[in-house]
């Protein structure tokens, strides 16, 4: 799930549940990239294999997200094995002025070949925002977006990063904290509108899904439900095409048309997930106000 600009790279954002000083987290200075190496002539042409890279087709705002945030790896049973970037880290030589691109080891970011060969994952989340009517937000992906772009998707999707406030687990505070980051990026939604105490972890789901053959997902998604009025969107375009509310029936209406194949209209495999195994049923605690009833943080449900 590809992110939007980080405003908020060097502290934890306004309203952040941070844990105290004492909090011990993993060393994150291994294996960070090189940004002190000079570049070569911006005037020069870089070389047919340069064009060709699996991420020639990015724009700066998707490549910078692509290999800067460091998302955190887990295995299957969501435990902390280490972190990376979205992509897979580079060694950039430089000779007689271009870039020389080499693989400098395997690692998990969102290219399938490296999902498929190596079989590890990231951590994820994915927001359900709805209004005091019940009604779902919903986003349409940018076109920009390196994976699965200008599809219909749930409220917000994204991962937690390899830092501070984002690694808590106690009450998962971890991706709770970084899913109000993400609203704000994504859809401008500010923190005291979304406190962190008012999202509602209801379970988690393991998947794999390839985007376009080169690019893909493989994450362990926590599901996070808040019931929030939100006054103001100011949807990034960078992330967001566009963004309304559902209720079921709506809901329904575009899932008819997403298997119809009208409209050119395509849903997020995430979110189809979720919607053919849980979202009905939950929709119900929602409405009723019962939505920690339906909480089972304990499974991982493997789905495909």
């Amino acid at each position: 799930m590809g992110d939007a600009p980080d405003s908020g790279m060097g502290a934890p954002d306004s309203g952040t549940v941070v844990p105290d000083s004492s909090t011990e987290v993993p060393d994150s200075s291994t294996d960070a990239p090189d940004s002190s190496k000079d570049a070569p002539d911006s005037g020069m042409d870089a070389p047919d294999s340069i064009k060709d890279a699996p991420d020639s087709g990015m724009d700066a705002v998707q490549r910078r997200l692509m290999f800067d945030d460091e998302c955190i790896l887990v295995d299957e049973n969501d435990n902390v094995i280490g972190h990376d970037s979205k992509y897979n880290f580079l060694m950039v030589d430089v000779i007689h002025g271009f870039f020389i691109v080499q693989p400098k080891m395997p690692f998990a970011g969102h290219l399938m070949e490296k999902i498929e060969s190596e079989n590890l994952l990231h951590r994820a989340f994915s927001v359900f925002l709805f209004n005091s009517k019940y009604e779902l937000l919903l986003q349409q992906r940018s076109a920009t977006k390196v994976t699965f772009p200008l599809v219909w998707t749930n409220t917000c999707c994204s991962h937690p990063l390899y830092r501070e406030s984002e690694l808590i687990n106690e009450n998962y505070l971890g991706v709770k904290n970084a899913a109000q980051r993400k609203l704000q990026d994504e859809l401008g939604i500010p923190a005291e509108d979304v406190p962190v105490d008012q999202f509602i972890p209801l379970g988690r789901m393991l998947y794999k899904a390839p985007s376009d053959g080169k690019w893909g997902e493989h994450e362990l998604d926590y599901l996070l439900f808040i019931v929030r009025d939100v006054n103001n969107l100011h949807p990034n375009n960078d992330e967001v095409t566009e963004v309304k509310y559902v209720n079921r029936d709506q809901l329904k209406e575009l899932l008819k048309k997403a298997d119809a194949g009208e409209e050119d209209l395509k849903l997020s495999p995430w979110f189809r997930l979720v919607v053919d195994n849980f979202l009905l049923k939950w929709w119900d605690h929602v409405e009723q106000g019962t939505l920690t009833e339906a909480s089972d943080m304990k499974t991982i449900h493997k789905l495909t």
